[in-house]
């Protein structure tokens, strides 16, 4: 009986929404309905494509076959370059996780006068790809950074199909391990190549950034002797050793500057010990530091002293060279300005280059269980990407004429 009247109830149902659309064709169903633009861009369905293969830090093979493959397809001269697998991987050049820079141009001129990058690994957890709302885009790098990725790529189509740049003026350079240090970067160096100028795609709203803060990162790591927990006075607790010294860190007061604010510093990961009723051996913090004034090299000096003072036993490790704050170009009209509180791979690409940073998407949702770009937006990062390249390619013509 229950089954027939929800079957009736069905009918019903369908027999009314049918007579509705007789009556009036454009009734809004309630439901929602996806974009059109979703399933015929090939702006979209390429961020749709990228956001599909999990790439994770380390694990970025698979993005970088499927990138290499595509830009060949629309006829870029393709070179991967090998960078070596994390610590944390099973990798090898070869293996499953072999990890490259993607680097492309037109025909034979690798050396061009702009450069395009962004990056293609994204941090831990992968969200699947999926559309919300009408043009709501979710899944892990819609937004860092596989959004301007596939905006950066359509942008340099769309220019090369309108005859607007030519062999020579644009390459296009996607690499790893951004999220993790960015070794990708560091790597893309050995192409002993310059550019006048360098377009980074990070998430800045559709804004033109004038500067990131800095970033130090370090560990603390505490050693002390293990025993059982009854008698405390037969060992040394490492956890007791590294609390007072994260307390005090946690409270010390960082430099600031007018325009990126105050410097922060984030306690990250912490992990000691191996039972509640063992004396913990060994003991340590993961710790960041966004800098907002001053040299890398000066935090890390207030960074040893402090922890020092604390207690002399504490090992104090920099986990890479770190920057201070970076100053980044923003002259060109039509943009509004925003300064950035992140890291970027600006600092990790040698040279006397211009630099402009520029995205779609909101760095707020990037790195979340809710990242999510519209589709309006990644069609107005092409539009934003394509002024800044050919807004790049005037200028430098402009200063030679000038020379």
């Amino acid at each position: 009986m229950l089954l027939y009247i929800k079957w009736h109830f069905g009918l019903v149902y369908t027999l009314l929404l049918a007579r509705a659309f007789a009556i009036s064709p454009n009734l809004q169903l309630p439901f929602k309905s996806i974009h059109p633009a979703l399933t015929t861009s090939s702006l979209l369905s390429l961020h749709k494509d990228l956001v599909g293969i999990q790439s994770i830090s380390g694990n970025e093979h698979q993005v970088g076959n499927f990138l290499s493959g595509y830009l060949q397809d629309h006829n870029f001269t393709v070179e991967i370059h090998h960078v070596d697998p994390l610590s944390n991987t099973a990798g090898t050049v070869g293996g499953k996780n072999q990890r490259f820079n993607v680097f492309a141009y037109l025909g034979n001129s690798r050396k061009t006068r702009v450069l395009v990058s962004s990056h293609i690994d994204t941090v831990p957890p992968y969200w699947p790809y999926k559309v919300r709302e009408q043009d709501d885009i979710w899944g892990r790098g819609t937004v860092d950074a596989k959004g301007s990725v596939a905006a950066q790529i359509t942008a340099t189509k769309d220019l090369l199909a309108a005859g607007d740049i030519r062999e020579g003026d644009v390459s296009l350079l996607f690499v790893v391990g951004e999220e993790v240090g960015g070794d990708g970067m560091v790597a893309a160096n050995a192409l002993n190549l310059t550019w006048e100028a360098v377009i980074f795609g990070e998430p800045t709203e559709l804004k033109l950034a004038s500067g990131h803060k800095g970033v130090v990162g370090f560990k603390i790591k505490a050693t002390g002797k293990a025993g059982h927990s009854g008698y405390p006075w037969l060992g040394e607790n490492a956890n007791s050793m590294l609390i007072p010294a994260l307390a005090v860190l946690d409270k010390i007061e960082l430099p600031s500057s007018k325009k990126y604010g105050n410097t922060t510093l984030n306690i990250g990961r912490i992990e000691g010990g191996v039972a509640a009723n063992v004396i913990a051996e060994s003991s340590q913090a993961q710790i960041q530091m966004r800098l907002a004034a001053g040299t890398a090299e000066d935090a890390k000096r207030t960074v040893l002293e402090l922890v020092k003072s604390v207690d002399e036993r504490l090992e104090v490790s920099f986990v890479s060279k770190g920057y201070g704050p970076i100053d980044i170009d923003c002259d060109v009209e039509g943009f509004d300005k925003i300064v950035v509180n992140y890291g970027t791979d600006i600092p990790n690409l040698h040279g006397d280059h211009k630099k402009y940073l520029y995205g779609p998407g909101s760095i707020l949702v990037a790195h979340s269980d809710h990242e999510h770009v519209t589709a309006r937006d990644l069609e107005e990062a092409v539009e934003g990407y394509k002024k800044l390249i050919t807004a790049a390619l005037a200028c430098s013509e402009t200063d030679v004429r000038e020379t």
